[in-house]
């Protein structure tokens, strides 16, 4: 199926997400969409894919006009979306959420859509059991459901926004995999990205978006200098990270066991000094989630002592935590990190202490737009957070955060961000860093993870590894040990 978008703008308020864009994606064709976080990529697609009406412009399929009112609409179309956090229900098993969505709701015949599943698992190579709560699934295989399911439901467009945040490397190789599969069989893919080693490797042809605008296309073999400047006006330089005395100890973990009916991690010792950056690996699902949220008093240990700035914490309750200067920000920023519906400044007068029992609007809203300009959120006080980019919805999180923490602990914090706005984070933790807090992430980035750390944590189905120098690891190395071998 050929797309032809034809002059589509549109406009949230003041900000002109798309602006007069115009680009064809060819059928059988896997079509990279590039631009840093912003630029406009996926407000488009969620044009194409019926989830907004565009201001103006036209959609043709295979020549024909078209214009989609809903989602729905779209995918009897033929055209799909995955988004970069799947939308499922979670409460749901694996074969509720795949026939949701194609009429009949759940009371549909059962056994024919459990065939169907099986085929479609089979088709690509996806180990998705139909009985599994969709909760139990990784975000890689959230997206192998919905991939089957909207393939299932016959769409020959498949639209893939940011779809290798947050899986890991065997889950991306499938999805590749996959998805050069569905090209030879004559489907448009879409892949949305700001990453670009994996455009390179994967599509064929290229456009870029820098501020809601097309400034340029590519066929392969793709020039990377130029994709960069094409992305952001300029050449990037790469970073230098800064020595830095170590303080006293900010975190100490003695013999910590903890556990949920999926996961245990036992007999686990750590001591993380002030400005020191810990670094969490493992595939997914091995236990860095339930080991930050341990160390952030979300999970309460089974056994042993988690002290921090020299008070025992153990089992006290989550908020004594926050008192104490620990904070936890997820990779679900929506989810977990904010409260969709709400305003930045709602959001900044929920986490600004002073206010007492009358809030005091002038000076939220003061406070909103000088947080706004440190941080360069592309937003005004009065914007509802779930209309922010990914990447300011990332700068909002951060900029909500108190000062002086003793201990900060970030979920994939760059999950979703593209090369500038990634060193933007990391230059805001180095600052945190020189103030004396100690850091915990994880990432599924094995350059981001070496480059960032002083030392690593790696985690093989709940089982931690002893503390290892990032100096004086390579990402191969790296790779071997989260599969396994040398832990």
């Amino acid at each position: 199926m050929k797309i032809e978008l034809t002059h589509i703008k549109k406009q949230f308020g003041a900000v002109r997400a798309n602006d007069d864009v115009s680009l064809v994606i060819e059928s059988g064709s896997i079509h990279g969409l590039l631009g840093e976080n912003g630029a406009g990529k996926t407000t488009l697609m969620k044009v194409l894919s019926g989830y907004q009406l565009a201001d103006s412009g036209h959609i043709l399929l295979d020549g024909q006009p078209v214009r989609f009112g809903s989602p729905a609409e779209a995918i009897r179309a033929g055209i799909g979306m995955l988004h970069q956090d799947p939308l499922d229900i979670p409460a749901l098993t694996v074969l509720d959420n795949f026939i949701l969505g194609s009429g009949g709701g759940l009371a549909q015949k059962r056994a024919a859509a459990r065939k169907e599943l099986r085929r479609q698992c089979q088709r690509f190579g996806f180990d998705l059991a139909p009985d599994a709560l969709c909760s139990s699934l990784t975000v890689g295989e959230r997206q192998q459901l919905e991939i089957a399911r909207l393939i299932a439901q016959g769409v020959r467009v498949l639209i893939l926004d940011e779809p290798t945040t947050g899986i890991s490397a065997p889950q991306k190789a499938l999805l590749f995999e996959t998805l050069h599969k569905l090209a030879v069989e004559g489907l448009s893919v879409i892949f949305v990205s700001h990453k670009l080693e994996e455009v390179e490797q994967l599509c064929a042809q290229v456009t870029v978006l820098r501020q809601g605008r097309v400034v340029g296309a590519m066929s392969a073999p793709l020039d990377t200098d130029r994709l960069v400047q094409l992305m952001f006006g300029q050449c990037l330089t790469s970073a230098t990270r800064p020595s830095l005395e170590l303080g006293d100890v900010a975190l100490e973990l003695q013999q910590a066991s903890v556990h949920t009916y999926r996961l245990t991690l036992a007999q686990v010792s750590l001591a993380v000094r002030r400005g020191e950056v810990i670094g969490l690996a493992g595939l997914e699902g091995s236990g860095q989630r339930l080991f930050m949220q341990a160390c952030a008093g979300i999970q309460r240990l089974a056994t042993g002592r988690l002290v921090i700035d020299g008070q025992d914490m153990t089992h006290q309750p989550y908020c004594h935590f926050l008192d104490r200067g620990v904070a936890f920000v997820p990779a679900a920023r929506l989810e977990e990190g904010m409260v969709p519906g709400l305003q930045i400044r709602e959001h900044v007068a929920l986490t600004r202490d002073g206010h007492g029992f009358f809030m005091r609007w002038p000076q939220v809203d003061e406070q909103t737009r000088d947080m706004i300009q440190e941080y360069n959120i592309v937003g005004r006080p009065e914007t509802l957070v779930q209309e922010l980019s990914g990447g300011n919805q990332q700068r909002t999180l951060l900029a909500l955060l108190p000062r002086n923490l003793r201990l900060l602990i970030l979920e994939h914090p760059t999950r979703g961000l593209d090369i500038e706005s990634s060193r933007w984070v990391w230059n805001r933790l180095a600052e945190r860093r020189r103030e004396g807090t100690a850091i915990l992430f994880t990432s599924t980035d094995l350059n981001e993870l070496v480059e960032n750390s002083d030392r690593l944590l790696v985690f093989v189905a709940g089982q931690v590894s002893a503390p290892l120098p990032a100096r004086t690891i390579t990402c191969e190395e790296l790779g071997y040990l989260i599969g396994g071998k040398g832990v």
